[in-house]
């Protein structure tokens, strides 16, 4: 698996940098790094979203530990009993349901939140109604589980809830890190189960870790300096395009 060419050691260098910044500034950007790790390594698809797994467990500590302060609980403790149980759906349709067949789905489901967060803020306006209804944490947080065990792509999907939450960036930041935080660790041991973890995976996940802090580092920087509506413009377009190419 360590034998890769210059051109793959760049890719997952520059995954490794993309897994900062999304983690602690940008979310959405992790959406592209699947996909790139698969390019990194062709003959080891499924053991790529192993190494990505830890690559974020990673960047986590760096995004979790900055904005421990920053974290809206109750979101993060509504999503996380139908995140499990996402998981373990996840963990067992990997035996039957390929990445071709997972990613076009994602991406129309993605594409119909987006729309559907659209014409409600367009019918409401900046005094749209924030979703309260226990269904829709409960069906957000399931498609994230399923989601992130399948192919950790559940940046966009988690976009589109704590956008309908109107949280601040930081907030919204924050919320998202601990949410991670907690789902890729309970992710740890099905990943393991399935051989996606080994220790070979974890030594090149280690290894990153230096890429990983200047990408956390950058996307702190980035954040102070962009104002609320670009970020929330941002993460939308960046969640649109992660569903389009889900599609294609």
């Amino acid at each position: 698996m360590f034998d890769l060419s210059s051109t793959g050691w760049g890719i997952v260098g520059l995954c490794a940098v993309l897994t900062g910044v999304s983690k602690t500034g940008i979310p959405g950007l992790g959406i592209l790094m699947a996909p790139l790790m698969a390019m990194a390594f062709p003959e080891h698809t499924r053991q790529s979203t192993g190494i990505l797994l830890g690559m974020l467990i990673l960047g986590d500590l760096f995004a979790a530990g900055y904005y421990r302060r920053r974290a809206e609980w109750k979101h993060v403790a509504r999503l996380l009993p139908p995140a499990f149980v996402g998981i373990v759906a996840g963990w067992r349709a990997m035996d039957y349901v390929t990445d071709n067949q997972l990613q076009p789905i994602m991406g129309v489901i993605v594409l119909a939140m987006l729309g559907l967060n659209y014409w409600r803020i367009r019918a409401g306006g900046e005094n749209a109604p924030i979703p309260g209804q226990w269904w829709f944490a409960a069906m957000m947080g399931f498609i994230a589980g399923l989601t992130t065990m399948m192919a950790n792509a559940a940046g966009p999907v988690m976009i589109i809830y704590l956008l309908a939450m109107r949280l601040p960036k930081i907030e919204f930041i924050g919320t998202s890190a601990w949410f991670f935080f907690a789902v890729n660790w309970l992710k740890v041991p099905f990943s393991a189960n399935l051989d996606l973890i080994t220790g070979e995976s974890l030594k090149l996940d280690l290894l990153m870790l230096p890429l990983i802090a200047l990408g956390a580092v950058a996307g702190i920087v980035f954040l102070r300096r962009i104002p609320q509506k670009v970020f929330n413009s941002l993460v939308q377009i960046l969640a649109a395009a992660a569903a389009v190419k889900l599609l294609f």
